[in-house]
């Protein structure tokens, strides 16, 4: 492990000193639903360039006390000031470090950070100045000698400063941390508070929460909270044992969980300052830059994810392997009369370019909520980042239809035909895949972990396979199952496609030689033109990406109420 050097600048010219902000508890107290009051009466000062630790037992409430000092949840009771002022919305003076991730691990830690870099700094910000940045952020936390290496290959005590790089960035007035040490050995665990307390030297103020009783001893001041949220002790660490009578700081945990409490006079009243105006924050990334740069990084992210690669490269295979053993060839020769195969030929193409949209969406979100949470507080759009999943994936879903396509009329599971049925099978099939993509994505943000994400696939696919009207047409079906399969997008991709390669035509032309009509119990599914089901299609991509977005501004916003009195 590199060992943290003391801050400072990649350029010859000393940086500034940070103005730190100054944090302020009053008599703040927080009541949540279905808990009751997990803070009561925490008042204390967290000085600018000072270390605050706050300690506790499990279920003190130090991850609420951190988060309701950050400004992320509003108090029930008292408040919490920065600078004299109610906290205004998160910006590039605020720095958040929860305890996931919040980087992704998929690209080298440069690369990563200059993408972070993109989404933070101000508009119009050089890629010079932007690459300066992060080689002094990474030159300050001791990981210059990583820069080239993985995310996913760093070491815990490298990747946890590797989120504090990204904090960096923007040279934030504080820092909040969600217990940075949990899981690190010891030396890794004093070696980041030891970078934490060269950033207090340069004047920013940390505030962290720890469950690490060395951590107490390394601060400036120590919050200890009882189990009921209350403070214990506010003070000097090399004051804490001595204030409980105690030696260790395993007793004053002991002597708190008994209920004693260091009584102490409370902080002195400050004047309040007037909330700065909006108009005097730094002005945000625009939706459009931040779509390209979402687009970009996602690209990457998918060229370097093993797994994702796998099921672009597998998915196809395997429908074409599918294909190959299931349909002879032939079946669209009206010599040899076989409209049940080619309707069946129909419906996996649509299925296949389902189940590859699908495949790709589910994992899309999911495994990078924790991300899209903190770039979200510091100013990323919902809007950029749901049409970014779409950019990205959707010119690889048309390249894997279009091989899906290509190979069948190589193998001649397709008839012989002009290059506006094969325009129009094609638009089908990438319509599908789009459609499908978006549900993928939308389950993907609904979801709270891969794992779940997981089970979503059979639960999704079995009634887009059961209500296409493939196997049951749709004019066979009871009335209930055919308003269901008004909701399948897999019923429309079929109909098209169907109306696409001709099946009408082709199997129930009037007076034809082949006698009767062959696709008589599929009525009228293939006798609408192919543009009915591209509506259709396009109008539910576009209903689960505007779902999507709304279930990932709520899960956003989680936590995070405000009080809007006075602005």
């Amino acid at each position: 492990m590199s060992t943290p050097t003391p801050p400072q600048a990649a350029t010859d010219a000393p940086p500034l000193p940070v103005k730190g902000l100054l944090v302020q508890a009053r008599r703040t107290g927080l009541r949540v639903r279905g808990a009751g009051r997990v803070l009561h009466d925490v008042s204390f000062d967290a000085a600018a360039g000072q270390l605050t630790v706050i300690a506790g037992s499990s279920g003190a409430g130090k991850t609420v006390l951190l988060q309701t000092l950050a400004g992320l949840s509003a108090p029930s009771e008292g408040e919490v000031l920065h600078d004299g002022a109610q906290p205004g919305p998160p910006g590039p003076e605020f720095g958040f470090v929860p305890q996931e991730d919040i980087i992704h691990r998929e690209l080298p830690l440069h690369r990563t950070l200059v993408h972070a870099a993109g989404l933070r700094m101000p508009p119009g910000t050089s890629a010079d100045a932007v690459a300066t940045r992060v080689d002094g952020v990474l030159d300050t936390l001791g990981l210059a000698d990583r820069a080239a290496t993985p995310v996913r290959a760093l070491s815990g005590g490298e990747r946890k400063r590797a989120c504090v790089a990204a904090e960096l960035l923007t040279r934030p007035r504080v820092l909040f941390l969600d217990e940075p040490t949990s899981g690190l050995d010891p030396v890794t665990g004093a070696a980041l508070l030891r970078t934490l307390r060269a950033l207090t030297e340069d004047g920013t103020t940390v505030v962290l929460t720890t469950h690490v009783l060395a951590d107490l001893l390394r601060g400036d001041q120590v919050v200890f909270l009882s189990p009921g949220g209350e403070t214990a002790y506010v003070g000097e660490p090399g004051e804490l044992c001595g204030a409980f009578g105690v030696d260790t700081v395993e007793e004053v945990y002991e002597a708190v969980a008994g209920g004693v409490r260091v009584e102490r006079a409370g902080p002195a009243e400050v004047q309040r300052a007037d909330r700065p105006s909006p108009s005097a924050r730094a002005p945000r990334v625009g939706a459009v830059r931040q779509w390209a740069l979402l687009t970009r990084r996602g690209t990457a992210l998918l060229l370097h994810n093993r797994l994702s690669v796998a099921v672009l490269a597998g998915s196809p295979v395997m429908i074409v392997a599918m294909f190959a053993v299931l349909f002879r060839a032939d079946a669209f020769d009206p010599a040899a009369p076989d409209p049940g195969s080619t309707a069946m030929i129909m419906f996996w193409i649509a299925f296949g370019a389902f189940f590859f949209g699908l495949t790709y969406g589910l994992l899309q979100i999911c495994t990078e909520l924790p991300v899209l949470r903190r770039e979200w507080l510091a100013g990323l759009r919902i809007g950029p980042y749901v049409a970014s999943k779409l950019t990205t994936m959707l010119p690889v879903l048309a390249v894997a239809d279009a091989l899906l396509l290509v190979v069948l009329r190589a193998l001649d599971r397709l008839p012989a035909a002009d290059l506006g049925t094969y325009g129009s099978l094609f638009a089908s099939s990438v319509l599908a895949s789009g459609a499908a993509l978006a549900l993928g994505l939308l389950a993907s943000a609904a979801v709270s972990e891969p794992a779940q994400a997981t089970l979503m696939l059979p639960l999704l696919c079995f009634p887009q396979v059961l209500f296409s009207g493939a196997f049951v047409p749709v004019p066979r079906m009871t009335e209930a199952g055919e308003a269901i399969s008004w909701a399948m997008t897999n019923r429309w991709a079929f109909e098209a496609l169907g109306s696409g390669v001709g099946l009408e035509s082709l199997w129930r032309g009037g007076g034809s030689a082949l006698g009767p009509p062959l696709l008589d119990s599929y009525g009228d599914s293939f006798g609408h033109p192919a543009s009915r089901g591209w509506l259709i299609l396009a109008g539910f991509a576009l209903l689960f990406m505007a779902a999507t977005w709304a279930v990932l501004v709520r899960k956003c916003r989680e936590g995070l109420v405000r009080s809007r009195a006075g602005r």
